[in-house]
């Protein structure tokens, strides 16, 4: 018996920061977690998968992250994935940096 799909967002990280981003509606590419295209379709996060893998000149390592929706949009339910919204953990850069400011 197959189980039961979970929504997911679609997740990679951005070629030339190295910072994880999200696919938004449209198809552009965030790095809010909250921005991201909640897919609750099977098919259809397949299909997205399928069409940013082909899409390397700007993120790699892409993938579909399982997510739940909350009061600001999509959150992660794996403390991996929530881990991956704060940015690297080795020292300040990207969405560490700005949240200082």
């Amino acid at each position: 018996m197959s189980r039961a799909f979970t929504p997911k967002v679609l997740t990679g990280n951005d070629l030339r920061s190295g910072e994880a981003v999200y696919l938004a509606p449209g198809g552009a590419w965030t790095p809010h977690h909250g921005e991201a295209e909640l897919l609750t379709d099977e098919a259809e996060a397949q299909l997205r998968l399928l069409e940013a893998s082909a899409r390397e000149d700007r993120v790699v390592g892409v993938y579909l992250a399982d997510a739940q929706l909350g009061r600001h949009g999509p959150e992660p339910v794996h403390f991996r994935e929530a881990f991956r919204t704060r940015g690297p953990s080795n020292y300040r850069h990207g969405k560490q940096e700005s949240a200082l400011s």
